[in-house]
């Protein structure tokens, strides 16, 4: 059977800045989708990067007294670093001012939308924003500012380049409409094809300006023919995608293996982007379109937007450095629903730490471990046909009849497992959460049922089978939680120390040093 190839991408980080809790949640999800996918068997490629022109990073750069390229590398460096400590897996890293990897796939997109007839010369007169890097309109503004910077935009005119948007528009409407170019959430799609107007509607979309002229921002990749303009950031930036596959170089071997996406993710303030114009370009340039645009909320803090003058702005480090990355992921992974906004605090984060983490994975590990120690000496052998039934009904489970004699492997693979398994295809992370979680309570209500601490002194064959069933559960937990918690999870799977034996599963375990998870009090 031919190996089924899977490739996720997620917008590639502005290096102006440090990356912020938004960005270190757009990594974490999307880690843990090819991660998972990975785990299945797919041929997965998994894409990070950095968006490094325009005019806001050489302002930026000016401020720290750095030209542009020293100054994207110090950003870059420090995001690679926290990407390491959150130990994100991808495939490959690719920088816009790369000449090499970058530039080629950039500029052959720029001919190939050139040879459509859809880029042609204009007078631009209007309003720019520096922060967005975005054209805007008086009708956005509140209180003449930008309502994403509160910076009033500037007002310029110039000569640029355009691409003619508005003539893939009606396409644009039709793919949406169908799910063809499929958005999640379908509200993210409505606010899109809301923007074409209703039925027999002349509202339509506008072309848009891709190129700056050189003296206006003087660092970027230079116009196909015409090195006096540079590419505006959105054209350069979006191509990304398919640049780092190996579009525009001699070798497209990659592009032509995972080339369209199957899943692009990206936050929610920048859906018209990849909804509309990446689209067009993509129609234009005859190539296809991803699969799937996965669009995700914002964080605040205490119900309110972070910032440095209400004092509550989190950084992913005080998180990692307090708590660990796996802790860090584990949040962002079940406390947080995909497709909303979400709000943290460092309360609501020790709660969670403490109840699911400390007192919840990591205890009932430890006390497993103890008591396969204690009365076995870590060896326990047993098989799924010789495991004690549940003796406590388990919610949500799908069979009729009494679950007396339903096993811990069954309620696994019968009922948790296939949740699992749906909810990660769908990308409900949290929910997927939700399930692992669901089988570390229904193994503590295992052990409180039959209290193998009592059991072992007045049959110790059944004890054994008790503390097997344990070990099995804990063992799915542990292939559940690596795309989640992959540090925890090799940390588990090696104390347990399975291994098959003549149809029977051994476990030849050991007690921690210290705890999976220090609770904090």
């Amino acid at each position: 059977m031919e190996e089924k190839k899977f490739y996720l991408t997620i917008p590639i980080f502005y290096a102006n800045a440090e990356l912020h809790l938004g960005h270190t949640y757009t990594l974490v999800l999307s880690d843990i989708i090819a991660r998972y996918h990975r785990g299945i068997g797919d041929k997965t490629f998994f894409l990070a990067g950095s968006d490094e022109h325009g005019e806001k990073i050489v302002r930026a750069a000016q401020k720290e007294g750095l030209g542009p390229q020293a100054f994207v590398n110090n950003n870059v460096a420090k995001a690679q670093e926290l990407m390491k400590k959150l130990a994100i897996s991808n495939d490959a890293f690719i920088r816009t001012s790369d000449k090499e990897s970058h530039w080629p796939g950039a500029q052959k997109l720029w001919k190939a939308l050139e040879e459509a007839g859809d880029i042609y010369k204009g007078v631009y007169e209007g309003l720019y924003c520096v922060g967005c890097e975005a054209f805007i309109t008086e009708k956005e503004l509140v209180d003449g500012k930008c309502p994403h910077h509160d910076t009033a935009p500037d007002h310029i005119k110039e000569e640029n380049y355009f691409f003619k948007l508005s003539k893939h528009a009606p396409e644009l409407k039709r793919l949406l409409e169908s799910s063809e170019l499929k958005v999640t959430p379908q509200t993210r799609a409505n606010e899109m094809i809301a923007l074409f107007g209703g039925e027999g509607s002349e509202k339509t979309l506008a072309d848009v300006s891709i190129s700056r002229p050189e003296g206006s921002i003087p660092w970027g990749i230079p116009v196909p023919n015409d090195p006096g303009q540079l590419m505006y950031v959105w054209c350069d930036a979006l191509s990304n995608y398919i640049s780092a596959l190996g579009y525009g170089r001699e070798d497209e071997t990659l592009f032509d293996t995972f080339w369209p996406a199957d899943v692009q993710v990206l936050g929610k303030d920048i859906v018209r982007f990849h909804a509309l114009l990446w689209p067009a370009m993509l129609l234009s340039a005859k190539l296809p379109l991803p699969k799937e645009l996965l669009v995700h909320g914002f964080v605040t803090s205490g119900g309110k937007k972070m910032s440095k003058t209400l004092g509550n702005v989190l950084k992913p480090h005080d998180f990692i450095d307090g708590y660990g990355a796996d802790a860090l992921r584990y949040y962002l992974a079940r406390e947080v629903t995909p497709t909303e906004d979400w709000d943290l605090t460092p309360e609501k984060f020790k709660e969670a730490y403490n109840a699911n983490l400390a007192n919840g994975l990591g205890n009932l590990v430890s006390r497993t471990l103890k008591m396969a120690e204690q009365y076995f000496g870590g060896q326990v052998t047993g098989s799924v046909a010789t495991a004690l039934p549940l003796r406590t009904r388990i919610t949500e489970v799908s069979v009729v009849g009494d679950l007396a004699g339903l096993t811990v492997p069954y309620i696994i693979t019968n009922d948790i497992l296939p949740r699992y398994h749906a909810h990660m295809r769908a990308y409900e992370i949290n929910k997927a959460s939700d399930a692992v979680w669901e089988l570390i309570s229904s193994l503590d209500q295992y052990i409180a049922d039959y209290e193998p601490f009592k059991l072992v002194k007045t049959d110790k064959d059944a004890a054994e089978k008790v503390i097997w069933s344990v070990l099995y559960g804990i063992t799915e937990v542990a292939d559940m939680i690596t795309p989640l918690l992959p540090d925890t999870a090799a940390k588990i799977k090696a104390l347990l120390g399975a291994s098959e034996k003549e149809g029977e599963r051994v476990f030849a375990s050991h007690v921690p040093t210290e705890p999976l998870f220090m609770r904090k009090e």
